[in-house]
């Protein structure tokens, strides 16, 4: 419990809130042990190495101690290993995941500045829609016929929200995102700006001398808390449905195709490309750049590294990398005997040449 005396020392004018926090009201809020000087003030967050005096930082890895000593920061939070880290802050104040302790700071400093209720003249409405209370529709948007809008979502700005899609209780479009007929969208979904939601995926078949394509009438779901990147396109099914799980996050220009089964709880970082008919199962984590071809199934807590390339399938709970992928310590093996190949080259062919010259001198 913060007594009055914290109270009074809780909330004064600074940070994008109006926030001023002191070492001793921290320790209280996120559970940790003060060590130092428990008047010791904040106004935001910072890294160690560009944070002042009146900034939260934090340490969480031997790996940054040294930025720790140099720091300016007034306050840091700090794991019980790296308590007695060499460091100027006037508090620190230990915490068994300082990452953790973090995120519940962030909100009391940076506020988001909730967009006001209410539908922009200028936006369109298409006939039967239904509009949830306390909802935003921005500047030009556009709803289609038959759409249902949940209750406090926001549609921001020139965003497409096409016939029958249903967008669910407390979600985000930003500006200039769309999101095609046959789209379901659930609660608490953040699409960023420029996403493409239920495109036509990329299907076609050669007959009678050209490319005829292939109707896609599947949909594309998105289910609860699914976060969206900027720029990243879903394909709706071509027969089946895509399906993104319950609180997948996915990154910036990310391209996920027509029949794709992502499961619950994964991570998709900038850039991956997955072909169709592809299934990621829960809590799977692929890094950037990773491809992977059509049809696979990416095992259960799975991990593809960084620009790995995917032409099977993916057993559940291992790493993999390379090109093409093969498990994380083979692929690190194959990649030290590629560097240590050209040296032996170069030996080679010095032992050639050495070969050759005393060839030449017995004749």
């Amino acid at each position: 419990m913060i007594d009055g005396g914290q109270a009074a020392r809780l909330e004064e004018d600074g940070g994008e809130g109006g926030i001023v926090l002191t070492a001793d009201v921290i320790a209280i809020e996120v559970g940790g042990r003060l060590v130092g000087d428990p008047a010791a003030r904040v106004r935001g967050i910072a890294p160690l190495d560009r944070a002042g005096g009146e900034e939260l930082s934090f340490l969480t890895s031997s790996k940054y101690a040294p930025l720790l000593a140099d720091s300016q920061a007034g306050v840091v939070l700090v794991t019980p290993e790296l308590v007695e880290s060499p460091g100027g802050a006037r508090a620190r104040i230990v915490v068994a995941k300082p990452h953790e302790a973090l995120l519940s700071l962030i909100p009391r400093f940076y506020h988001v500045q909730r967009t006001h209720s209410g539908v922009h003249p200028t936006a369109s409405i298409g006939r039967a829609v239904r509009l949830g209370t306390e909802l935003s529709v921005g500047p030009y948007a556009v709803i289609g016929d038959g759409a249902e809008i949940g209750e406090r979502a926001i549609i921001d700005a020139h965003a497409v929200v096409g016939a029958g899609v249903r967008v669910g209780d407390d979600s985000h479009l930003y500006a200039a995102t769309t999101a095609y007929s046959g789209t379901v969208i659930g609660r608490r979904v953040i699409v960023h700006a420029g996403a493409r939601l239920g495109s036509d995926g990329f299907g076609y078949v050669f007959r009678d001398g050209q490319h005829e394509k292939i109707p896609h009438v599947g949909r594309c779901i998105i289910e609860d808390d699914v976060e969206i990147g900027a720029n990243t396109t879903i394909d709706r099914g071509s027969i089946d449905d895509t399906l993104i799980g319950a609180g997948t996050k996915i990154d910036n220009l990310v391209h996920i195709a027509h029949n794709c089964r992502i499961g619950r709880l994964c991570l998709i970082m900038a850039q991956v490309g997955i072909a169709g008919s592809v299934r990621v199962e829960d809590g799977c984590i692929i890094a950037g750049q990773v491809g992977i071809s059509g049809h696979h199934t990416i095992g259960k807590g799975a991990t593809l590294a960084a620009q790995a390339g995917v032409f099977g399938d993916i057993p559940s709970g291992e790493t993999w990398s390379g090109y093409p992928a093969r498990p994380h310590r083979e692929a690190l093996r194959a990649q030290a005997a590629l560097f240590r190949l050209a040296p032996l080259l170069r030996r080679l062919e010095r032992l050639l040449e050495s070969t050759s010259r005393g060839a030449d001198t017995n004749k």
